[in-house]
């Protein structure tokens, strides 16, 4: 974070400076939220969370170097005192933001997210300093613990935008007011929370609603194949920019095709030129997910060669997001179990059949260990049904359906589409799951595990590493945590 007294970051915020004996000590180190990251000349957040309270590690956090602790009540030790302390921590961060002038790229999407803001970091850091969230990092407490990680020296600063509800994405605009915004689609996620499709387009029309006019520099970057997002371009007086497979989409997509190990390879347009990209993510969903990233580049000035080999080189930054792992006697365990809503559980298992295909003529098989889509309302029942046809109809060799109802739901729909026999199972949880694959695997086989993250299936993608002796412990991903 740039460097501020803490008489400025209490007027910021509006806070009361408690026991602290020199308001002008600056700071210079991380803003955090867990004791344990904590760094010398920091600050520590202190948040009242469900199982712990940030405020019990506040002496802890100034004994490991933090100058002072922004909470909600005393502490005990250099503090400033705030009512809402999300809210301080937005403050905070727009302020930050303000004073920096850096190039701000806002991004959403029902699916995703997380990939594409991999993609356009890993794009962008090649023309200066980027800073990008780690994880998903996305909602009202991470958004700005990213922004406050830019500098002086931050050249380009990539947020990623969740929501809940209708309001979500237009606060996290204006806590970090983005030039650039980034709409990849609406889809079915949080679909029960919202009430419907149209109410999800209108969360998500939100950022283009807050980006600048055209005049002042306001691009909307918007997904020319999904007839909701190309709909935004009324919701804004930025100027639009479509990606997508359309002939009409400025950075578009032709020839599109999965090589052998079922890596998407293309060729890239854009209007000054194009070149050919083979990635080496999985799955053709990646295909829209780098035409996104690649209109936000040409916009800030890279040339087109630079984008097709920037996209060409990337990887996977973030966890359990289509990681491949091929165990020493020939399984390969891909493990995409952070999340899954319909449109990503749908991309996944195509990515499965194509990575699988030369492993069938070979004799192995394409296992879908699959659990519940979350937060899906009314239409859970018929999504998860769909999805346990669609393995069948793609003709994957295994279904493992992981848990209760919806898991019921999986196998009913594979087994109404015409499964039988053993080809799909239902199992009450991880550890039963992985009990059956042990028992079962044999070398060649594609291993694709997926569900919402509350499900936990990543365990089972880390048993069958660990007993190659390939991983230790499934472990919590990081986050915004509050001790």
């Amino acid at each position: 974070m740039i460097s501020l007294s803490l008489a400025e970051i209490a007027s910021i915020v509006g806070g009361q400076q408690y026991d602290i004996p020199d308001a002008g000590r600056q700071v210079t180190g991380p803003v955090v939220t867990d004791s344990r990251a904590v760094r010398p000349g920091g600050l520590f957040v202190a948040f009242a969370g469900e199982r712990v309270d940030g405020h019990d590690f506040a002496q802890g956090a100034v004994e490991a170097g933090a100058v002072a602790v922004l909470a909600a009540r005393p502490v005990g030790v250099p503090a400033i005192v705030v009512d809402d302390v999300v809210a301080a921590l937005g403050a905070l961060a727009r302020a930050v933001v303000d004073r920096l002038g850096t190039t701000v790229v806002g991004l959403t999407g029902s699916a995703g997210k997380t990939s594409t803001k991999d993609l356009i970091a890993q794009l962008l850091q090649r023309h200066g300093p980027t800073v990008w969230p780690e994880g998903n990092l996305n909602n009202e407490i991470g958004l700005p613990l990213t922004a406050l990680r830019a500098d002086a020296a931050t050249r380009h600063l990539v947020l990623e935008m969740g929501a809940r509800g209708v309001g979500h994405i237009r606060y996290l605009a204006e806590l970090t007011p983005p030039r650039i915004g980034v709409v990849l689609n609406v889809g079915s996620a949080h679909i029960g929370e919202f009430g419907g499709r149209e109410k999800i387009a209108e969360a998500k029309g939100e950022l283009v609603e807050a980006l600048p006019s055209a005049e002042h520099g306001g691009i909307a970057v918007l997904n020319a194949d999904d007839p909701y997002v190309r709909a935004m371009a009324a919701r804004t007086t930025a100027r639009t920019v479509l990606f997508g497979e359309s002939e009409d989409a400025a950075v578009r997509a032709e020839n599109v095709r999965l090589t052998e190990l079922g890596q998407p390879a293309f060729t890239l347009h854009t209007p000054s030129g194009c070149s050919d990209v083979t990635m080496r993510l999985y799955g053709e969903h990646h295909v829209s997910n780098a035409l996104a990233a690649a209109a936000v580049a040409h916009e800030l000035g890279m040339p087109v060669d630079e984008i097709a080999t920037a996209l060409s080189e990337a990887g996977t930054l973030s966890r359990w997001r289509m990681e491949v792992t091929e165990r020493a006697d020939g399984v390969t365990v891909v493990n995409d179990a952070y999340n899954a809503n319909p449109e990503s559980m749908r991309a996944a298992l195509r990515a499965l059949v194509a990575m699988g295909a030369a492993a069938k003529a070979k004799g192995g098989r394409t296992w879908a260990v699959l659990g519940e889509m979350a937060e899906l309302g009314e239409e859970s029942l018929a999504e998860h049904d769909a999805v346990g046809r669609l393995v069948v109809r793609l003709n994957v060799s295994k279904l493992v359906a992981v848990g209760g109802r919806e898991a019921a739901w999986l196998d009913m729909g594979a087994k109404n589409e015409g499964s039988w026999g053993e080809e799909s199972v239902h199992v009450s949880d991880a550890r039963a799951a992985v009990d059956l694959l042990r028992s079962e695997l044999r070398p060649g086989d594609v291993v694709l595990v997926k569900a919402s993250r509350s499900v936990g299936l990543e365990r089972v993608a880390a048993a069958l590493l660990d007993d190659q002796g390939m991983v230790g412990a499934a472990g919590a991903e990081g986050g915004a945590a509050t001790r």
